[in-house]
């Protein structure tokens, strides 16, 4: 061993430090190649193989070991100047800082991964309050590194921080606001994962597919992301279909427009010709009922017929279109509202407006159900004799010309 020494103290001083200078570098790489190519890879199969985010963690805290050996070996280099001592002395402790601060922040998201694997996951992430973590472990790994590389106490650098409040503020004013917006959209369960939501001032529509801290993502239904600052959905209104997905309804609401010039009293005949309705049976028993019983009240010195109630084409195609929707199998029924109504008469006709609930809301039944009963109740209208009104077009016009 003496001759060692004695051939090293023989070397030139530059070369001393050199050699010094390489020592210590091969052990900070002996001593990283160790912990992470033998005992990381030994430990691995312990660790969770569902993701790999702990053993990146592991990976940067394991960094920590030959950033020490730099640290605390540089002063054994010989023949170092002491500025150059303090120099990689106070860069090496700062790497270690941010090491750390790096191997907090993927444990974070290994906790945030954890979590996500739970049920109760898609109704309330905590993605927002884990990067809000990330950004105060960054924050304070900044001061500290900053403090390691001037060597001065880091409530020195926290005094000043008072002077730099507004600038801060200034600075951090959309994640001050995302923060707010997140801890109000999660505690009152106003936004979740796979929530369908409309928001046309951001000119989104479609499926939230990610929360975070600053932005929501909702994939559109052309398949385009749309990105909306988080505090927007707090500021602005949007509309969550959520309560329809829960409720297992989706709601029909579409007009007929029927030519007033249509609607007229039926005939006797005509009532008896639309017996051959099953579904019209009761409803007309029940009307002629009520009728001759009204009549015979009202009318006893009197007969002319335009005094007596009638039965009228319209009041008739509406009671066989509430029967009809009653019965059909894919519409719901009880706790739904289901009516057939008569809107404001327009210069485009009378609408008759249907409003009921589907069995289902997946989108291509919905507006599968909804075409079959429009096709059948426009199919269905002659039956009664009535129209439905549409603009001219220029074959009517032809042929009034042609006329």
């Amino acid at each position: 061993m003496e001759p060692a020494i004695t051939l090293f103290n023989a070397q030139p001083v530059w070369a001393q430090s050199a050699l010094g200078l390489a020592g210590l570098a091969l052990v900070a790489l002996a001593v990283n190649f160790l912990l992470k190519k033998v005992i990381l890879q030994l430990a691995a199969p312990f660790l969770d193989t569902r993701s790999r985010t702990a053993d990146r963690a592991a990976a940067r805290l394991a960094t920590v070991a030959p950033l020490l050996i730099v640290a605390n070996g540089i002063e054994l280099v010989p023949h170092l100047y002491p500025t150059v001592r303090t120099l990689v002395h106070n860069i090496a402790m700062a790497c270690v800082v941010l090491s750390v601060a790096m191997a907090i922040s993927k444990a974070l998201d290994y906790i945030n991964e954890i979590y996500n694997r739970q049920p109760q996951a898609k109704n309330k992430p905590i993605k927002g309050y884990v990067q809000v973590l990330k950004i105060i472990v960054y924050c304070a790994g900044a001061i500290l590194a900053i403090a390691a590389l001037i060597e001065q106490s880091p409530l020195l650098l926290l005094s000043g921080l008072g002077a730099m409040a507004a600038v801060l503020l200034l600075v951090f004013k959309d994640t001050i606001l995302s923060l707010v917006a997140s801890v109000q959209l999660s505690s009152n369960d106003m936004l979740r994962v796979g929530d369908w939501i409309d928001m046309p001032s951001m000119n989104a529509d479609g499926d939230v597919i990610d929360i975070a801290l600053h932005t929501v993502k909702v994939q559109n239904f052309d398949k385009t992301i749309t990105t909306i600052p988080t505090h927007r959905l707090i500021s602005d209104s949007y509309k969550n279909w959520r309560g329809m997905k829960d409720a297992g309804g989706r709601r029909i609401k579409r007009a007929l427009p029927l030519d007033q010039n249509s609607v007229r009293f039926l005939k006797p005949e005509e009532v008896n010709d639309l017996r051959r309705f099953r579904l019209l049976s009761n409803y007309l028993a029940d009307k002629d009922e009520e009728l001759a019983s009204w009549n015979a009240r009202e009318l006893t010195s009197d007969a002319n017929p335009v005094n007596a109630r009638r039965i009228t084409n319209i009041g008739t195609f509406r009671a066989y279109v509430v029967a009809y929707l009653r019965a059909h199998p894919e519409l719901k029924g009880v706790g739904f509202t289901l009516l057939v109504r008569q809107l404001d008469p327009t210069p485009q006709g009378l609408p008759l407006q249907i409003y009921c609930f589907t069995d289902t809301t997946d989108w291509k039944e919905f507006e599968r159900i909804q075409a079959d009963v429009f096709d059948h109740l426009i199919a269905i209208l002659p039956e009664f004799g009535l129209r439905l009104f549409q603009e001219p077009s220029g074959l009517d016009l032809q042929g009034l010309k042609s006329s």
